[in-house]
């Protein structure tokens, strides 16, 4: 494979025949102790790309030897003899590369695992490379196909997985480099398996480092769809950040900690709503309000889960507090236009099961709280 590489000076001279020259290009107003500065316009260089890593090439050697040596997409494997499918619906598939040396026990959800791992798209380009990645199983912080797949292995195993959508990024991608519903193929190599850390024992920031990865991880999920698994990764979040800890951290630290727990709260929220757990969110959102009396987003959504509840005065109050902190939010006016016209008595009689003529033609916050463009988002 080449690279086609061009340099080109710092600035090139307007009009007809602008660049047409190799030869150096003089630029007025250089230093006044070097004089004038002369940039060159170099023609294309073809770079020949460095060979790959020894693991890559026999990555790539395997992969020919699977494909028949025709360069083509993975739909065959889907099919194809010698693989172990992990999932009934085919999404993920497996196929030993080499055994455990050591033979001996799988590891289990819940302990620390340590893996190698390439990843490639169907156009065979590298797209995953980590020498050491190291994740906690069943918690949701790694793609289903790394946490699924590593769990059928052995220490020191190698083993392909094919990954459907569902198993790898799904129907969002990963931008730049994993298109939207991709179907990646990964060679994992299990290096160690141990137990989790007692995560009271960690430090200040390696707490706050921990506790804001599995916030991340819940927002992929949250994207994804998957709010059940975004609430639990938000949920270990939260836990994380609230052990007592054995050092005493500084102000700053204590601020950070306090954000992100704010943070975290919100976004429980956030996914209880997704999965229709009102009471809980309600609970999310008192605790938000402890902590940030002024948190525009928990009082939204309170006032809009006191609201779905009956509880006018109480929703108004929280809007209107909400309102006064941001007066231009329109989801907050629109909230409060609705309550107002239903205490005036304004609305048309309850339609089947309760519902308002509005209320079915509005989904309930459950769904647009996080629908809406200018309703709260995960953070």
């Amino acid at each position: 494979m080449f690279l086609v590489k061009m340099f080109q000076g710092e600035e090139e001279e307007e009009g007809e025949g602008a660049g047409a020259s190799l030869g150096p290009v003089l630029l007025e107003g250089g230093s006044p102790h070097l004089g004038r500065r002369v940039h060159f316009l170099l023609p294309h260089t073809i770079i020949q790309e460095p060979p790959p890593q020894l693991q890559e090439r026999a990555f790539y050697q395997r992969l020919e030897r699977l494909l028949g040596g025709e360069r083509g997409g993975f739909a065959a494997l889907f099919a194809a003899d010698g693989w172990e499918d992990l999932r009934e619906d085919k999404s993920l598939r497996k196929r030993l590369v080499k055994s455990s040396p050591e033979g001996g026990s799988w590891p289990q959800l819940g302990q620390e695992v340590t893996v190698k791992m390439l990843g490639i798209l169907e156009d065979h380009s590298l797209v995953e490379k980590d020498q050491k990645l190291t994740f906690v199983l069943g918690q949701g912080e790694a793609i289903q196909a790394l946490d699924l797949g590593v769990l059928s292995m052995q220490l020191g195993e190698i083993a392909l997985f094919l990954a459907g959508p569902a198993c790898a990024y799904g129907h969002l991608g990963r931008e730049p480099d994993i298109p939207k519903d991709a179907t990646l193929l990964y060679e994992v190599t299990l290096l160690h398996v141990q137990d989790s850390p007692d995560l009271s024992l960690l430090p200040t920031m390696e707490r706050l480092s921990l506790g804001n990865q599995k916030r991340e991880w819940g927002n992929f999920h949250f994207e994804r769809g998957d709010y059940q698994q975004a609430l639990h990764s938000y949920q270990q979040a939260l836990h994380v950040l609230s052990l007592p800890g054995t050092d005493c951290p500084s102000q700053e630290e204590e601020e950070e900690l306090h954000d992100h727990r704010v943070k975290c709260l919100n976004n429980c929220a956030a996914a209880q709503l997704k999965l229709k757990l009102l009471d809980e969110a309600l609970a999310s959102c008192n605790e938000v309000i402890q902590l940030d009396p002024e948190n525009i987003k928990a009082l939204y959504r309170k006032g809009k889960l006191l609201s779905e509840r009956g509880e006018d005065q109480a929703a108004t109050a929280v809007l209107k507090r909400a309102l006064q902190l941001e007066p231009t939010t329109k989801a907050i006016h629109a909230e409060l236009s609705k309550l107002a016209r239903r205490q005036r008595g304004q609305l048309e009689c309850p339609g089947p099961g309760g519902a308002t003529p509005e209320d079915m033609a509005t989904p309930t916050i459950a769904h647009s709280a996080q629908t809406d463009a200018s309703a709260p988002q995960p953070s």
